[in-house]
């Protein structure tokens, strides 16, 4: 359904609200307090709802429960994100007042990268449908994995791009505000701040490698593809704001996530021989979630580890 005056419209839309975002909302560090996220959930939850209702209005109702179911999925995918975020701060001792500042520039560079794999994802499918079967498995292999170990440690000292910007970048010792970059004897220094911008960022190509095959398990469209993962990561900062004093309450969401990534892949590979429609898809993944999060809340907290 994605015409070129919808994809340019919706770009632009995105752009401005990324600038009003940075420039005007959120221009002064300071800390995010509940009142303050719960209003900005509110608006981009209602936003998302919003631009479903017009996809169901004038694509059909096919192609708006595919929006929908879409967008659940990456909604609670996007929680996942969270955990990870939260255990980054707290490791690295991120001040509440610029941590804002990471996630809205983390969500700048998950929204171009992202748009870069679904588009060679969009590719693949169009050119090899077979590939839905191998994204299947992967997904497969991915819940289980997920259930097998549910270790949210963050190894970012393994991953090479952080080992090659901690060992041929300037950094400096302490933080400097909500800088990222410093210039010092005519040398430009990056901060601390950048190094974790960094891990923010490599944590989640992490997480889309998992959720858009995931949602390409829901609909072929690049354009409901992209805007359910749109609209889900522009309300990420303000729900981590939202959720970041809950988030160790829901200690069984990881389950649930790992299930819906397993039924997704499982719907995928059975899809040449049994088609599950998009109707009972949302159905069950919606069960799945509500399921885990109330047992999760019936469970109690469970504190997460903080150790890098």
């Amino acid at each position: 359904m994605g015409t070129p005056l919808l994809w340019v419209g919706f770009i632009s839309f995105v752009l401005l609200a990324l600038a009003l975002d940075l420039g005007v909302f959120h221009r002064k560090a300071h800390k995010v307090g509940i009142r303050e996220a719960a209003f900005f959930s509110a608006v981009w939850v209602a936003l998302s709802i919003a631009f479903g209702c017009g996809v169901w209005h004038w694509a059909g109702e096919q192609r708006g429960l595919e929006y929908f179911t879409g967008y659940v999925i990456e909604k609670a995918l996007s929680v996942d994100n969270l955990f990870v975020f939260l255990v980054i701060f707290r490791a690295f001792q991120v001040d509440e007042r610029v941590q804002h500042r990471v996630l809205a520039w983390g969500i700048v560079g998950a929204l171009l990268m992202r748009g870069v794999m679904i588009a060679a994802g969009a590719v693949l499918v169009a050119r090899f449908h077979w590939i839905l079967s191998v994204f299947g498995i992967f997904l497969l292999y991915t819940g289980f994995h997920m259930l097998w170990k549910r270790d949210k440690t963050v190894h970012y000292e393994r991953n090479p791009i952080i080992r090659f910007a901690t060992t041929h970048l300037r950094v400096t010792k302490e933080y400097h505000g909500a800088r990222f970059f410093l210039h010092n004897s005519g040398k430009l220094l990056a901060t601390p701040l950048f190094v974790v911008l960094l891990i923010v960022e490599v944590t989640d190509v992490t997480f889309a490698v998992d959720s858009i095959p995931a949602i390409f398990g829901i609909t072929r469209d690049p354009f409901i593809v992209f805007t359910s993962n749109v609209f889900a990561i522009l309300g990420l900062r303000a729900l981590y704001f939202l959720l970041a004093e809950l988030l160790d309450y829901f200690r069984y969401l990881g389950i649930g996530l790992a299930l819906v990534l397993m039924f997704v892949g499982a719907k995928m590979v059975a899809e040449p021989w049994r088609h599950i429609s998009v109707e009972l898809s949302l159905g069950i993944v919606a069960a799945i979630l509500l399921a885990t999060i109330l047992i999760s809340l019936l469970a109690g907290p469970k504190k997460m580890e903080t150790n890098p």
